[in-house]
């Protein structure tokens, strides 16, 4: 009997590592056969993810997507975005409609452990602010007691509204709306006296919905954290690491000054890390289950993290951001990418 038991817990255990090691090929073998990433995104906010005048998706998590669709598939362009809301996103992702979710996810020990999702790599670390009319008078959260606030359910602002007001002993009415678009409009037409967001959400807004920007301040509290990036689902492990590295290669592509520019004579270098990460040398995307080149095309056809963020996000966007937080590590800033090697 005890040798029946033992022979069956083994015949068990060789059961689990074949489902493990069958359902970690699952995404990317999708992906491959339908040839294009889908991937889910907010859609309502400029900077992160939104349509251009020309219909076109635009943002930084857009352009992590198309990061991902350029390793894998060979083409950044071979994407599908589906809108996905704070309370419909996580279950786009745990039902597959979805093969990552680029949503400005903010990452959280709840959200970790709780949704059966792993979290990639931050693409955008910020914090949780208020912004009020400027002719409110208002100078601090403290200053709110009574007041009305737009907020969007399920989200992290949702739940930092409810702990500074419960901290300061203080009295609010929620007005709840789930659209982000919808969102901005109520409050940008007087229907609450406070918005609240991350502070990159609350620029974005202010930059592209309000009639005049000046009218608005954001608070100078920052609550909080938001490190933000791309979620995938748990018990993939193969695809967690294509997301996680992709996501990588756009940050060692900066700290080595390879750009989407410079990026072909840059395969000529003999800076062995430059080397590696162009794939002139090594091949670094077998582990991945993707072939040598699957980082270059990457820089070459989305670019690297700063001319992203400069584009999305920075200067040279209606957002006007600086980079504060999203500076590079030797730059005083929290962007850093492991070794290639």
């Amino acid at each position: 009997m005890k040798r029946m038991f033992i022979m069956a817990a083994l015949a068990g255990l060789a059961t689990l590592n074949f489902t493990v090691d069958a359902s970690a090929q699952t995404t990317l073998s999708a992906v491959k056969a339908r040839d294009k990433v889908i991937c889910g995104a907010n859609g309502g906010r400029p900077g992160f993810s939104g349509l251009d005048s020309k219909g076109q998706w635009q943002g930084i998590d857009v352009d992590v997507c198309r990061a991902v669709a350029a390793a894998t598939v060979g083409d950044a362009n071979k994407t599908q975005f589906v809108k996905v809301t704070s309370q419909t996103r996580f279950t786009a992702l745990q039902t597959s409609e979805v093969d990552i979710l680029t949503a400005n996810v903010s990452w959280t020990l709840k959200r970790d452990t709780s949704l059966g999702l792993d979290f990639a790599p931050p693409i955008f670390y910020d914090g949780q602010g208020l912004m009020v009319r400027k002719d409110l008078g208002v100078k601090s959260s403290k200053d709110l007691d009574g007041a009305t606030i737009c907020v969007e359910p399920g989200s992290t602002s949702e739940k930092m509204v409810a702990d500074i007001f419960r901290a300061n002993k203080l009295s609010y009415k929620p007005v709840v709306i789930e659209d982000r678009k919808e969102l901005n409009n109520a409050f940008f037409n007087g229907r609450c006296d406070v918005h609240v967001q991350s502070v990159s959400g609350l620029s974005s807004g202010r930059a592209t919905a309000a009639a005049n920007p000046d009218d608005y301040i954001i608070l100078p509290e920052i609550h909080g954290k938001d490190p933000m990036g791309p979620v995938i689902r748990q018990g993939d492990a193969q695809w967690r690491d294509i997301v996680t590295w992709s996501v990588y290669a756009m940050m060692a592509a900066e700290e080595f000054g390879i750009t989407s520019q410079n990026v072909d004579e840059m395969k000529k270098s003999t800076n062995a890390d430059i080397a590696r990460l162009v794939g002139s040398t090594d091949d670094l995307g077998k582990t991945l289950g993707l072939d040598k080149e699957w980082a270059y095309r990457i820089i070459k056809q989305v670019g690297n993290y700063g001319e992203v963020f400069e584009r999305t996000l920075g200067k040279g966007s209606p957002l006007k951001l600086d980079r504060g937080l999203n500076k590079q590590w030797k730059d005083g800033g929290l962007i850093y990418a492991p070794p290639f090697n």
